[in-house]
């Protein structure tokens, strides 16, 4: 088993990104090692971070600007071979059916709520690890 799992975490707004570090913790359970996280504020950055390989989760946030998180979904898995799962962070309940046109793994709502984000951020590890 891997030392850490690291999640990338892209906003332009640092105060959605430690939100959503502060919401995930470095432990999400016993099973699951703990959490690396790689901050992002361009989009330039997430490529080349995913690029490099390492990335075991990329969090998106939809609302970021000027590159939102469904566009950078749809490009990562568009240009990565076997890219690693990807989280949507949406602020609409409305937006749910452009993260299906994105491709994103999985999609959450703000406001955050731990349980939902930590139990989905679980259940898209774990299948990253049985598929590794």
């Amino acid at each position: 088993m891997t030392s850490s799992l690291k999640v990338l975490i892209y906003s332009d707004d640092v105060t959605t990104r430690q939100a959503i570090m502060v919401t995930l913790g470095r432990t999400l359970s016993p099973e699951l090692p703990p959490l690396e996280f790689v901050e992002c504020a361009t989009e330039p950055m997430v490529v080349r971070y995913m690029d490099a390989g390492g990335i075991d989760l990329a969090i998106l946030d939809a609302e970021a600007v000027p590159a939102g998180g469904m566009g950078v979904c749809r490009a990562l898995k568009d240009e990565i071979y076997e890219c690693p799962p990807v989280l949507l962070v949406i602020a609409r309940e409305q937006d749910g059916w452009l993260a299906t046109w994105s491709r994103a793994d999985a999609v959450v709502l703000q406001p955050l709520d731990p349980f939902v984000v930590n139990e989905t951020v679980s259940k898209l590890l774990r299948t990253r690890i049985s598929h590794s």
